[in-house]
Formats: C-alpha cells, sequence, structure tokens
C-alpha cells in the first residue's frame, strides 16, 4: 500500500507513534553508550511516489562500520538527548536542518554489540529535495518508499552458530541489510501497522558486533 505524502499520512503516523508504548529507558549511568538515528520521512521520488524513509551507505574510510547502510545518526554528545542528537546528525550527514517541531515519535532503544544503546527518532520534513549529503560520512542516500518496508516478505529471520538470536534482515533490491538498521526499520514498520513488536532481542551479524 503506498501512503501518500500528505498531512494525513503525516497525522495518522504520528498517531501511530503516540499510541506506541516505549520499553522504559535504560537509567543513567549505564555502560552502553548512547547514540540516536533519525527515521526521515521524505517524499518518495516521482517514480515511485509516496512517503520514504531515508537510508545512507557510510563512507568507504570512516573508521567504524565503513560502507554498510545505515540510518543518519551518531553517538550523543554529553548532556545531549537522543532528538538533539538524532537532529544534529542528520544535519551534519545529509544537509536537513530540522527543529524539534519536526519530530513525530521514539522507538524502542536499541542495543548494540559494539556497545551503544540507539533511540530511533521518528521525523518528518517537506524539505528532502534540499539534502546535501556530507561526502566524508555519506556515500549515497536513498529514499526508500514505506511499502517497500511494509511488503509481506520484506524482513526474514535466521539463526549463526554464535548466538541463540534470531538474526534479521531486510531484503531491499537483492541487498541483505541487517540489525541494528533492519531491527529498528523492522519496529517501525511494526508500528505503522499498529503493533507494539519488540526488536532489542534480534541478533546482529558477527560483523557488525566490532
Amino acid at each position: 500500500m503506498m501512503r501518500p505524502f500528505d498531512e494525513t499520512t503525516r497525522r495518522n503516523i504520528a498517531e501511530r507513534c503516540a499510541t506506541f508504548a516505549r520499553l522504559p529507558a535504560q537509567p543513567a549511568g549505564s555502560e552502553l553508550k548512547r547514540a540516536a538515528v533519525a527515521i526521515t520521512l521524505v517524499e518518495a521520488d516521482a517514480a515511485r511516489g509516496g512517503t520514504a524513509f531515508l537510508l545512507t551507505m557510510r563512507a568507504a574510510d570512516l573508521r567504524a562500520h565503513r560502507g554498510q547502510w545505515a540510518l543518519p545518526g551518531g553517538r550523543c554528545d554529553d548532556g545531549e538527548t537522543a532528538i538533539a542528537a538524532s537532529l544534529r546528525e542528520l544535519r551534519e550527514e545529509v544537509g536537513l536542518a530540522l527543529a524539534e517541531s519536526a519530530v513525530l515519535g521514539l522507538l524502542d532503544d536499541y542495543p548494540t554489540r559494539s556497545g551503544y544503546l540507539i533511540t530511533p527518532v521518528v521525523v518528518w520534513t517537506e524539505a528532502g529535495e534540499g539534502m546535501a549529503p556530507n561526502p566524508t560520512e555519506v556515500a549515497s542516500v536513498h529514499p526508500i518508499p514505506l511499502q517497500l518496508i511494509e511488503r509481506e516478505n520484506a524482513f526474514d529471520f535466521t539463526q549463526i552458530p554464535e548466538s541463540t538470536r534470531r538474526v534479521i534482515r531486510f531484503h531491499f533490491e537483492g541487498r541483505l541489510i541487517h540489525a541494528p538498521t533492519a531491527a529498528m526499520i523492522y519496529q517501525f514498520r511494526e508500528v505503522l501497522a499498529g503493533r507494539n513488536t519488540r526488536v532489542d532481542e534480534l541478533e546482529q551479524p558477527v560483523f557488525a558486533w566490532k
């Protein structure tokens, strides 16, 4: 189902986010480092139409997770909220400067094997055409229509010898995108459907553990 990029869709997604019951936040002082990402809703390209979210390919010369698929985001600065961090990273990575009024809601924190606790922040912007990706951080930016994540076969689950937890995979144009990105996208898909599905126990592939 294509979701038109209009005020009705924005309001419906905001309502879904408002009714989503987040898991309790981990207390301050947790050994995990705080981070935040933006699930940025924009207008899809003319060929596909509707509402899309932004997915980036990380630059090849970054120190960590180079060349991997990711939502715009990064580590929270000292004293910075998840919302402030996600908006700052969105501006630094893809050149979109948004106010806090663009925020529609927050999803569950996702703990990573590399020691981060990531808060996904859902934002809406009509300024998607004004993106200016930072080449030192982002190799490319891809607007992914929401109907692609709402397909029945968009995600699957597998097992690896190194863990008893299920590994989630998002199938995108012949590629596999893994957790943490796939887990957060999956939870957003579930929120769109009105389901409180938890993803913190979904596993990452071994290459993402470092």
